[in-house]
This record gives structure tokens, C-alpha cells and sequence, in this order.
């Protein structure tokens, strides 16, 4: 018996047409979905095993924007520009709202720079004018290329922790190149008292603070810092979330979703044990 010709055209047209409109599906699909540039290995901010709170926040957008979050996981930000720029990536979660590569939403969340120590060693420091941090035989540690850098050249304390400096790099160059330095490894050694101090931003230094079996204080500092030519070096900073230069539409998107999901958020960020300052 010969098969309907008709009927075998019309199941033939059918599965092609349904192919046809799977395929032209696929693009839109991949546009719409929240794409996070995020560290691949930059706890606690972010992993690739989604462990950071930054992970966290993407999910929450994620829903509210109803997008699956797809992440790029850089290893290195000093190509993270052009990255955005291939398309690879259009969401930084966390970042400055100085910073010249991406389009910025409003703040989120504002925070500081923390001293950590020893609550056994009672360390009482709360600014850069303390008499403490210009003795010679007082260790503080601080990550390179960061306000505290900066405030050791104004007190003439940069070459006493130069030494601490390469260590913590383990003695490579940084000139053009990224190496990353574990929050973790200051806030370790501030609990094995080869430090008796550290100066870290406090979103990157808590859960280490927290986790930490020797019992630390973390003590914001205050936001009185200056060079010596008396201009300000802020210790307190808000942060807000990065857009690709071409997806202009998403700040607004995103903005939306900080006003109508804050609690959530900031659920998350004193959840990791982040003090918050008020935004302004």
C-alpha cells in the first residue's frame, strides 16, 4: 500500500518548519539571558562554582529579570574590557562607579575599608593618624595597588613592608600583568601574628574575619585619610553594578531591580557579614 503523498508532504513540511523556527529561536534565547562577567577563582566575590555572594546577587536578578544567568569567568580583569567588548560578558555585579569600561547603575550597597587584628593583641586603631601605624617594627599588610598602598607611601612605612609586598605576590613583577593575592592569606596571617595588622576592603576580608578559629576584630576605618599634599584618599565606597557599552538598556533593567529587590540584596551582603554604611 503507497503511503498519502499529501500526508507525507504535509509531516515533511511540518518537522522542517519546526526545525526552521527552533533554530531562529536559539539567538533570541542566548540574548536574553543575564550575562555575568564574574572571577573564575575570586572568592568571596565570586567562583566558578558559585560560591561567592556575588553569585548569589545574579541569581537574584536573574529571577527578578526572569533571565537565566549565564556567567564568562575571567582569570584575568585587565582584559575584562575587552572582553565586554567581544560580547562575551554585559553584567559586572560588583564594581566602581569611577569605572571607565562599563556604563554604571545606581549604588547598591556602600561599604569600607576594615583593620583587622588580633582581639587578644588589643590593637585599638581606628584611622591612618594613629602613632601606631608609623612605628617601624609595626607589621601592616595591605593589598597592593589599594588605598592602604597608597597611605604607607604618606607615612613613609612603604619600603618597611616591601618585603610583605613581594611575599604575598610571591616574588613576581605585577608590571602589566595580574597576580592575584588571596584576601584570605592577610586576615591568616594577622591570626599567626606575622602581622599585627591588616588593611583590607571589607566586603573581601569578612568571611575570612568570621571564619577565622583565632577570635578578630574588624574595626572600620575612619574616612579621614589624606596624602601629604592634604587631597583625599577615600576609605569609605559605594559600589555599584557594571554594563557592557553596548547594552545601554540594561542599566535601567538593573536599576528596577535594585529598587525592588534591596531587601533581598542586602540580605545577601549581611548574610556574608559585610558591614553596610548609609549610601550617599
Amino acid at each position: 500500500m503507497f503511503p498519502d503523498v499529501k500526508k507525507v508532504r504535509a509531516g515533511w513540511v511540518s518537522t522542517c518548519l519546526t526545525l526552521a523556527f527552533s533554530l531562529l529561536a536559539l539567538p533570541a534565547m542566548a540574548a536574553n539571558a543575564l550575562n555575568v562577567c564574574a572571577g573564575k577563582a575570586e572568592l568571596p566575590f565570586s567562583n566558578d562554582k558559585q560560591e561567592g555572594f556575588e553569585n548569589k546577587i545574579a541569581s537574584v536578578i536573574g529571577k527578578a529579570l526572569n533571565m537565566p544567568v549565564n556567567y564568562f569567568w575571567w582569570t584575568n580583569p585587565l582584559t575584562l574590557q575587552k572582553d565586554m567588548e567581544a560580547g562575551k560578558c554585559d553584567v559586572l555585579i560588583g564594581t566602581d562607579p569611577n569605572d571607565p569600561r562599563v556604563l554604571t547603575t545606581k549604588p547598591y550597597y556602600r561599604s569600607a575599608y576594615v583593620f583587622i587584628t588580633r582581639k587578644d593583641r588589643e590593637i585599638d586603631v581606628t584611622s591612618w593618624d594613629h602613632p601606631y601605624l608609623k612605628e617601624k617594627n609595626f607589621r601592616i599588610g595591605v593589598m597592593p595597588d589599594s588605598p592602604g598602598k597608597n597611605m604607607l607611601l604618606q607615612i613613609n612605612r612603604f619600603d618597611d613592608m616591601f618585603d610583605y609586598f613581594t611575599e604575598i605576590q610571591n616574588f613576581q613583577s605585577t608590571r602589566n600583568r595580574y597576580i592575584h593575592v588571596e584576601p584570605s592569606r592577610l586576615v591568616n596571617d594577622v591570626a599567626n601574628m606575622h602581622l599585627h595588622m591588616a588593611m583590607l576592603w571589607a566586603p573581601e576580608a569578612a568571611r575570612y574575619v568570621r571564619a577565622s578559629e583565632v577570635p578578630l576584630n574588624m574595626v572600620i576605618v575612619e574616612d579621614t585619610a589624606k596624602k601629604n599634599n592634604g587631597e583625599k584618599i577615600p576609605m569609605h565606597y559605594n559600589v555599584v553594578m557594571g554594563v557592557n557599552k553596548q547594552r545601554p538598556e540594561l542599566v535601567d533593567a538593573l536599576n528596577r531591580v535594585i529598587d525592588a529587590h534591596s531587601t533581598e540584596i542586602t540580605a545577601i551582603l549581611k548574610d556574608e557579614g559585610i558591614p553596610l554604611l548609609n549610601l550617599h
